[in-house]
């Protein structure tokens, strides 16, 4: 923290040149949070307080990439008269190499990815449902297998409200993938694709349903949906992470899908009956 602190220049509660307004609009532009948000004033009210905040709570992929966009505003607001100095190059080193030591090990980016995505569209409830599967998977894995199928069928119950569309009559998360796959176009079946690549497409598309399925089944024979008897330890933390990875790969795909189909507009909150 103490080299954060030097290179970005917090001392007295600032960060770089930023002003209050600037410093919100860069947070919001590049990572569409809130950097005002009462989750990071827990340090103190300033900007310097605010990031060093940031830095303890969130996911290290993620302040890495906020670190490294930092460092390019750095570089910008100096001008290039400073680039590739001695001091710059020094800095560089030991940000970076802290970098590399804070990303290591941490969640997989396709998380963070959808997380991110999840608040920009105002998906609180996939948002929920991913923090709850990521903070049990170690000491709750079947919990943490029931919140990740939460988070896809979070996404395709979004589109389809979006959309006008009916929830299907069963309404797990098999029933409301195959609701969403005709509106976002993802039938096996299509034929607008270029003809090399159609097989191709067809496969990687059926191994998503199969993936979707999987989590499914998971959930309904080891998850914690429908109880749990004594002495349940049929679900361990690799596969309560595998079954997070896969689901968070399915949302994140079905969420930038709609966005490719759908560019002007919004998902809303996902509705419950």
């Amino acid at each position: 923290m103490r080299l954060i602190d030097e290179i970005f220049e917090m001392g007295g509660g600032y960060v770089l040149d930023f002003s209050n307004r600037s410093f919100a609009e860069f947070f919001e532009d590049e990572f569409g949070i809130d950097i005002y948000s009462g989750k990071y004033d827990a340090r103190g009210t300033s900007k310097a307080n605010h990031l060093r905040s940031l830095i303890e709570l969130e996911d290290g992929y993620f302040v890495g990439q906020v670190l490294r966009k930092l460092w390019a505003y750095r570089g910008d607001m100096r001008g290039p008269q400073h680039i590739g100095t001695q001091e710059d190059m020094r800095d560089q080193e030991k940000l970076f190499g802290l970098i590399q030591k804070i990303e290591a090990g941490t969640r997989a980016p396709v998380t963070t990815s959808l997380s991110g995505a999840a608040g920009i569209l105002n998906l609180d409830t996939v948002s929920r449902d991913l923090q709850r599967a990521l903070d049990s998977a170690k000491t709750d894995p079947e919990d943490a297998v029931t919140a990740a199928c939460s988070t896809v069928e979070s996404v395709c119950r979004s589109i389809l409200v979006e959309l006008g569309e009916p929830l299907p009559a069963k309404k797990d998360i098999k029933g409301l993938f195959n609701a969403v796959k005709k509106p976002l176009g993802l039938s096996p079946d299509r034929t607008d694709i270029d003809p090399q690549i159609t097989d191709d497409v067809r496969k990687v598309l059926g191994g998503l349903a199969t993936v979707i399925e999987g989590v499914g089944a998971l959930r309904t024979h080891g998850g914690d949906a429908h109880g749990r008897e004594r002495g349940y330890t049929r679900i361990d933390q690799r596969i309560a992470s595998l079954a997070i990875h896969a689901a968070s790969t399915a949302a994140l795909f079905l969420i930038e899908t709609w966005q490719r189909k759908f560019p002007s507009r919004e998902l809303p909150r996902a509705v419950e009956e």
